[in-house]
């Protein structure tokens, strides 16, 4: 046994039992019918003239049927005789590659083939003005030598920023279709101002590029879509602000708070920008966005298949795993945090052999008073809240809550632990 391990041996992993939050959640059941309809309400396709080459910006979040909603607004665009084509919008994720960008896209099941449409994708920007301030204005150079432009993007709260806009249309068009030297450009003076220049940004985007819609989706608290609209692209800055509150008033969340260690299974970047959704778990890269629960540790035990080792956001966490440190490509990480300017996020915290091990450190360093009713809450990942674990410690206060559903007896989570 080495120091670590005899340090750590006194420390008892409490039983686990498994409860369903249950949250209002209405739904879209018939998204491509959803699609069409509202497309054909905003009254947009009367734009394009025969031939039009126009631009579909996809970008590299996890949105729920994403390949439905692409495959859709193409067969629209060609309803009426557009020639319509995908334009990666993901600032400088995918390795800032344009092949790198591609690959995001068919990881998301956007391909030629699925939706109907080419893809073309390269680095290359246009500069298309600046502000007040200097900051530069990109635009992708498909994007911009395209008769029309759409984006598609799904309207919720940022990570790292809060403002009237934060994740959705208008910052698809500033940072996402700027590719990495759009994000660069709107990071450069931190996310203090971000809620700033998003808006600012995209307003000379809307005036010099031919942006014809964007579709926006919002989801429920269990990763469903809740709402489709199709919103014209003069449009814009009047609409997103009441989509986001809607947003907001759907996302899911851990019903419990204060919460002395939180293990989140999986952590990556097709789960959230940071890895781990910091309006989930109350950690956030900057001072400038607020909410969510009090923990006092958070563990991290692995990376997602699809992160592909980009480990953006385990500096959110204070105890991971040496399996998560050595799957870790220090490249990608470290390429989203110059161009964000935020580096807490890749940060390594300490990392343990096992994930026994890991929780137990948690465990030792969260100050609970009474470490036989530590309050342990255990997630797969901040997209996938009905289902989760609770540890013998809060079970009566989840006896008291309506939306909270009782599943399994209590089990003791060394069994589920590796290294056990």
């Amino acid at each position: 046994m080495n120091v670590i391990e005899e340090l750590l041996r006194p420390y008892p992993l409490p039983k686990m039992v498994r409860v369903r939050q249950n949250f209002p959640a209405p739904e879209v059941v018939d998204v491509a019918g959803a699609v069409q309809k509202t497309i054909k309400e905003a009254g947009v396709l009367t734009k394009i003239a025969p031939g039009n080459r126009v631009a579909i910006a996809v970008g590299s979040r996890g949105i729920a049927d994403l390949p439905i909603l692409v495959r859709e607004v193409a067969a629209a665009i060609k309803s009426v005789g557009g020639r319509p084509f995908i334009v990666p919008a993901m600032g400088s994720h995918g390795g800032a590659t344009a092949e790198g960008q591609i690959d995001v896209l068919k990881q998301l099941g956007v391909t030629e083939p699925s939706v109907g449409a080419p893809i073309h994708s390269s680095m290359e920007v246009v500069e298309i003005g600046k502000l007040a301030n200097g900051l530069p204005i990109y635009i992708d150079k498909y994007a911009y030598g395209a008769e029309q432009v759409v984006v598609i993007n799904r309207i919720k709260p940022h990570t790292a920023f809060r403002g009237p806009v934060e994740s959705g249309l208008m910052k698809m068009l500033t940072i996402g279709l700027g590719k990495q030297k759009g994000a660069e450009a709107a990071h450069a003076y931190g996310f203090k101002y971000m809620a700033e220049h998003v808006p600012t940004m995209a307003r000379e985007i809307l005036k010099k590029v031919p942006v014809l819609f964007g579709l926006a989706t919002i989801e429920n608290a269990y990763d469903r879509p809740a709402k489709i609209v199709a919103v014209p692209g003069e449009k814009f800055e009047e609409t997103e602000p009441g989509l986001l509150l809607e947003a907001k008033a759907l996302m899911p969340k851990i019903l419990f708070d204060p919460i002395d260690v939180l293990i989140v299974d999986e952590i990556g970047k097709d789960i959230s920008g940071d890895g781990m959704d910091p309006n989930i778990t109350g950690r956030y890269p900057t001072p400038y966005a607020g909410g969510g629960p009090e923990v006092k540790r958070i563990v991290v035990l692995d990376l997602t298949e699809r992160t592909h080792g980009n480990a953006n956001g385990i500096g959110l966490a204070d105890i991971t795993t040496k399996k998560v440190f050595d799957a870790i490509d220090w490249v990608k990480g470290y390429a989203n945090a110059l161009t964000s300017t935020v580096v807490k996020t890749v940060k390594m915290p300490m990392f343990l052999e096992t994930e026994e091990l890991a929780v137990k450190a948690a465990i030792k360093t969260c100050n609970a008073f009474d470490l036989n009713q530590v309050r342990v809450v255990r997630i797969k990942n901040t997209l996938e809240l009905k289902e989760i674990w609770i540890s013998e410690g809060l079970i009566d206060e989840a006896r008291e809550r309506a939306e909270i559903d009782i599943l399994s007896d209590p089990v003791p989570l060394q069994s589920q632990l590796d290294g056990s």
